[in-house]
């Protein structure tokens, strides 16, 4: 007996290979789009833990502040952001945090330049305001401050004061910068009604900063 040869007609032939095409053309496609989807995510995430997000933020001039960080309302982007950092936040019954990149116009901190923080604070019972570089760590100098308290800043007969941050020292409140190109200003307020409830300069009057001039 001859033996049984099989024979695909052509065009069934055609339409599995177009099938088969088909099929790993459209999984070829949705891994690309999963790849793109899970890129943005973590991206946008890296972004808002980094740079923060104005999740129930308040903003009065250069600084902005986030009163939920230290409760239990804390929001997925601020709780990753605080995790990234290792910062141990202020809790709402103790105070708040205010922290500014740039000047009052919108300039970014940089160490090689003269700028200047005056006026007055809101309400508190003890405040601080540090100089960080941009990786939250205290920018090293030879005089070893990196910061001022308001019990020992010197002030006017007015009550205001006026900090001067620059890489070369200046006369009165002097910070130096050691002349990093980015810096972050961070003030907290110590058993302060600053919360909430705080809308702008009115309810808390922050100070101003501006940049005098650059090398």
């Amino acid at each position: 007996m001859p033996p049984l040869r099989l024979t695909a007609h052509p065009a069934r032939i055609d339409k599995i290979v177009y099938d088969f095409g088909f099929d790993v053309r459209l999984v070829f496609i949705s891994i690309i789009v999963l790849l793109l989807a899970s890129g943005i995510g973590l991206g946008a995430t890296w972004m808002t833990s980094t740079r923060g997000a104005n999740f129930g933020a308040i903003t009065i001039g250069a600084w902005t502040a986030r009163p939920k960080t230290g409760t239990s309302e804390i929001d997925p982007y601020a709780r990753a952001s605080v995790a990234r950092s290792g910062e141990l936040p202020v809790g709402t019954g103790d105070g708040i945090t205010f922290i500014a990149s740039t000047d009052d116009k919108g300039r970014t901190l940089d160490g090689r330049c003269d700028v200047i923080v005056s006026g007055t604070t809101p309400p508190a019972r003890f405040w601080t305001m540090t100089l960080y570089d941009t990786q939250g760590q205290l920018v090293a100098n030879t005089l070893q401050r990196y910061g001022f308290t308001s019990e020992e800043i010197v002030r006017s007969s007015a009550g205001n004061f006026e900090v001067r941050i620059a890489s070369r020292a200046r006369a009165g409140n002097w910070l130096p910068t050691g002349g990093i190109d980015k810096y972050l200003l961070v003030m907290r307020l110590y058993d302060t009604p600053v919360g909430v409830a705080t809308r702008g300069q009115r309810d808390a009057p922050m100070p101003q900063i501006a940049t005098t001039g650059c090398p």
